[in-house]
């Protein structure tokens, strides 16, 4: 056992790094660059001010990310046959602001933030920028150097069903309250193109015949694919329940959100978050702490790149 602990120890000496830290911890960058949350917020603050929108895709960005390899940055890397150029992440965005959140925090701690924390913190303070929880995001995460289109194959669509949304959650151990939250949840800001939501209506939506009409005026067949509609019918740029009760009362805008309403589980926890705003924050904070953890790379694995959109 000694012999062990010592390998262990000498490993990341020769890493140079205190094994100690090899974990995502809340404060990870206290001694080492102790403004470097509060550098990103600023900018983030000021991307959200400038448009109210960006706080959505910020959101978005992180569960793209971490839904692939895990949370290593490597949707970052922007290449022809990179992560951000597969099907799945078509619309993705918030690349610029982490670039500059980046630029910013290396102004004063050169070498040390990864552009992976960036991202989970940049996400965080979208969600609190908008009205939603303020929460700590464990830090300590690496940057990966691969990124490949082919591994983003398998992310969630929203064509899918409810069985297979349920799949690709569980796959990475996520339950179907992660689903509910993390899906349905985080539609509570944002906007989705016309193509997603004619997908939904050539397909006979579970959604109310009245705004099946509302949603066809805007999406007329043949139509502009790319006109925006907000995801929460009631306010695109609020975190709060609306979601859920719109969704209870047919009003989906997207079909991975309407069939959230078919299963049993899931319309149980869509019932109780729309009377509860306080369950809803606290669990979807919860939720993407946990969304941040996923296959994460620490201690020598990885890098922290000097740019985000290139490796080291």
């Amino acid at each position: 056992m000694k012999m062990m602990v010592t390998f262990v120890i000498s490993y990341f000496m020769l890493l140079n790094l205190n094994p100690l830290e090899a974990q995502l911890s809340v404060g990870f960058y206290a001694d080492k660059c102790p403004t470097a949350e509060s550098v990103v917020r600023a900018v983030i603050r000021n991307k959200v001010t400038t448009d109210p929108l960006n706080a959505a895709v910020l959101l978005r960005l992180q569960f793209h990310d971490c839904f692939v390899l895990g949370c290593d940055g490597s949707i970052l890397l922007r290449h022809n046959a990179g992560e951000s150029a597969a099907p799945g992440n078509a619309g993705v965005g918030g690349f610029s602001a982490i670039e500059d959140a980046k630029a910013a925090v290396e102004e004063i701690c050169p070498g040390v933030v990864s552009c992976a924390d960036i991202v989970a913190l940049a996400a965080r303070d979208a969600v609190s920028l908008t009205n939603g929880p303020f929460f700590e995001v464990p830090t300590g995460r690496r940057d990966g150097r691969v990124s490949r289109a082919e591994d983003a194959a398998n992310l969630p669509d929203s064509e899918d069903s409810i069985e297979i949304l349920k799949s690709k959650f569980g796959e990475k151990g996520l339950t179907e309250k992660d689903l509910v939250l993390l899906s349905a949840g985080a539609h509570t800001i944002g906007q989705a193109a016309c193509f997603f939501v004619n997908q939904m209506l050539d397909s006979a939506p579970p959604i109310s015949p009245e705004f099946f009409g509302n949603l066809r005026s805007r999406c007329p067949e043949g139509g502009d694919v790319n006109v925006k509609l907000p995801l929460d019918w009631d306010g695109e740029l609020l975190f709060d329940t609306h979601i859920f009760t719109n969704i209870k009362s047919g009003r989906a805008v997207i079909s991975s959100d309407a069939v959230l309403y078919q299963d049993p589980a899931t319309k149980k926890l869509i019932d109780a978050y729309a009377t509860n705003s306080s369950a809803f924050a606290a669990d979807f904070a919860g939720a993407m702490v946990k969304l941040g953890r996923l296959n994460v790379k620490l201690g020598g694995e990885g890098e922290v790149r000097r740019f985000c959109n290139i490796p080291n």
